[in-house]
């Protein structure tokens, strides 16, 4: 992990030029746009740590606007969708819109705040809100979604005799990720090299290995041959985990400490 002259922390992924390119991309909003952006980070398959060479970088981040805009009675646009090129995606979420999701316990943004790459973090935005972590994700919220997301993935994307690898990681992905808020009953992490030690099957994680061995060095589209004992685990597991997830707790928070967090930065 390094800092920018900027003072804006980085870490350096397989391609430092990306990286200045990256940052380059979010003073250039900032200025056209007149934001601030409060916290960036790495989204996507490099991020959950399985990435293939061709992966793209999926780079999302929060800003605020300056109070006026936020007292006019004319509503503002509260997403920015910067598409650069088939290689660098840019997205972003306003303060006040990520702070409704964050109350609502949407896993995205919840993985944004762990991703292991982080391209700006000049504020304590990021740090404020992983301590709310366990006061407001909903773990019922939580494991449907992820539950919904490993389900959709198998029965969609894992059907066929040969299967695209990335669509395993996916599955896989969601599927512990789910696990984890039903075991643990807590936030699960984004990082998928947390995550699989949940498995205690010497088989399972042979294959796992053997499957990221192969992602890592073909690209996206890369199909191989259905690996019999990753199907019988996930389909052994999202069994156990569709009666499981209907008995995790459902919760109501108020959203008075995140008032206080969106005055915090609006200025």
């Amino acid at each position: 992990m390094e800092k920018n002259t900027a003072g804006e922390i980085v870490n350096i992924v397989n391609c430092s030029n990306m990286v200045d390119t990256i940052i380059n991309e979010l003073a250039r909003l900032e200025k056209e746009h007149n934001i601030k952006v409060l916290y960036a980070c790495e989204s996507g398959s490099r991020a959950w740590g399985f990435p293939s060479p061709d992966s793209d970088f999926d780079v999302r981040f929060i800003y605020a606007h300056n109070k006026d805009v936020y007292l006019s009675i004319i509503e503002t646009k509260d997403v920015l969708d910067i598409p650069i090129n088939d290689l660098l995606d840019i997205g972003g979420w306003d303060l006040k819109k990520s702070l409704k999701l964050f109350l609502k316990s949407n896993s995205p943004l919840y993985e944004w705040l762990q991703s292991p790459i982080v391209y700006k973090d000049d504020s304590d935005l990021a740090a404020g809100l992983k301590q709310l972590m366990p006061k407001y994700y909903s773990l019922r919220a939580g494991g449907h979604h992820y539950f919904s997301m490993a389900l959709n993935t198998v029965n969609n994307d894992l059907q066929a005799d040969e299967v695209k690898i990335k669509r395993y990681c996916y599955a896989l992905r969601s599927a512990l990720a789910c696990k984890w808020i039903v075991d643990k009953r807590e936030v699960p992490p984004m990082v998928f090299g947390e995550l699989r030690k949940l498995i205690d099957i010497p088989e399972v994680q042979a294959s796992i290995d053997e499957l990221l061995k192969l992602k890592s060095v073909n690209d996206e589209k890369t199909l191989i041959k259905r690996v019999s004992v990753l199907d019988n685990w996930l389909q052994a597991t999202l069994s156990d985990l569709k009666v499981a997830t209907d008995d995790l707790p459902s919760i109501r928070n108020d959203a008075t400490q995140l008032d206080s967090v969106f005055r915090k930065y609006i200025k």
